[in-house]
């Protein structure tokens, strides 16, 4: 199968999901995992229509960025140390990982440099999960009050990666908490910050997390086939 096909694939399974839940299709954004992938594959999904892009190595990001081409979307989806913020200022769409303050505010200094502003997702740790950065979810809503603070940040939305289950509907509660987390921050009607994205969901659970809300879902394997070699 070619990266065309598989995102046709993945295409179609994200509209029927959105069917069964009564969803606009347009209302999900793919977001194609090209970590470990060379820089060709993302060209091919590029070639495809695939337009967002997520990277979780900001060394792997920057190589990347160097040798595509095409008018892509980045998306930063891994864990981030504030120390390499810098490389990634004004080159990246969103990030969807932001779990901590003391990042948020070198986000907010970086790209206050620039004169942007930046738009992010807070992380949130479902399972709390020692190996998985993200916010517990008691502290997610003082975390949002804080780096809604800073100037240079926009606040969409939340993101998790759950414990990897292989039945995907054992995932489900997951995903439910974060959207009723979701449902919790809008109701505190915290200035500056919205709700619209939840980013959850990858190659085997996508279609359950789309049936509870998510607006962005991260497809790696199903796309690109197995992980490449880090580099």
């Amino acid at each position: 199968m070619s990266i065309a096909s598989n995102l046709a694939d993945i295409r179609a399974r994200i509209d029927a999901a959105c069917r069964r839940c009564q969803r606009d299709p347009r209302s999900v954004r793919l977001v194609a995992v090209s970590k470990t992938h060379p820089a060709a594959s993302v060209a091919a999904a590029a070639a495809a229509g695939q337009e967002i892009f997520g990277e979780n190595y900001v060394q792997e990001f920057v190589a990347k960025t160097e040798e595509v081409t095409a008018p892509v979307q980045w998306h930063f989806i891994g864990s981030l140390q504030s120390n390499k913020v810098k490389y990634l200022a004004g080159r990246v769409a969103m990030i969807h990982s932001v779990d901590r303050l003391s990042l948020a505010e070198e986000l907010d200094r970086q790209w206050g440099n620039l004169g942007q502003t930046l738009e992010i997702l807070i992380e949130v740790n479902l399972g709390d999960e020692e190996s998985k950065g993200g916010a517990s979810t008691d502290a997610a809503i003082e975390l949002v009050r804080r780096v809604a603070t800073l100037p240079h940040l926009q606040i969409c939305g939340l993101m998790a990666l759950p414990p990897y289950l292989e039945d995907a509907e054992a995932v489900r509660p997951y995903f439910r908490r974060l959207r009723e987390l979701a449902a919790r921050i809008t109701a505190a009607k915290i200035a500056g910050v919205v709700m619209r994205e939840l980013s959850m969901g990858m190659s085997h659970d996508f279609e359950v997390a789309i049936e509870e809300g998510a607006t962005l879902v991260r497809v790696g394997t199903a796309i690109f086939g197995a992980r490449g070699v880090r580099h």
